[in-house]
């Protein structure tokens, strides 16, 4: 490249070239991800206590014993294939 000077050698070095645009890439998606979690806790803090709040879970099934049914197991050591069977039935 001529300058007033003379010419002017510009020399690369191929490896820290691309040491470079390695740490442009880590540093741009640290950049990103840091934006991202600032929108996720900004959205954080708009949610009401309301909508906080755990939905209440179904009680299981073996602690809801009803008088009018009864639990029979059907394959021993497997306490989820049961049959309900009426509790007030006639000995016909």
């Amino acid at each position: 490249m001529p300058t007033e000077n003379g010419a002017l050698t510009v020399r690369g070095n191929v490896y820290t070239a691309y040491t470079c645009e390695e740490e442009r890439f880590k540093i741009t998606e640290a950049i990103d991800l840091s934006i991202r979690m600032a929108e996720t806790v900004a959205q954080a803090t708009q949610i009401s206590a309301d909508q906080l709040k755990l939905p209440e879970q179904e009680t299981s099934r073996k602690s809801t014993k009803s008088k009018d049914h009864k639990e029979v197991q059907l394959v021993d050591g497997s306490p989820e294939k049961i049959a309900l069977i009426g509790a007030n039935l006639d000995a016909k």
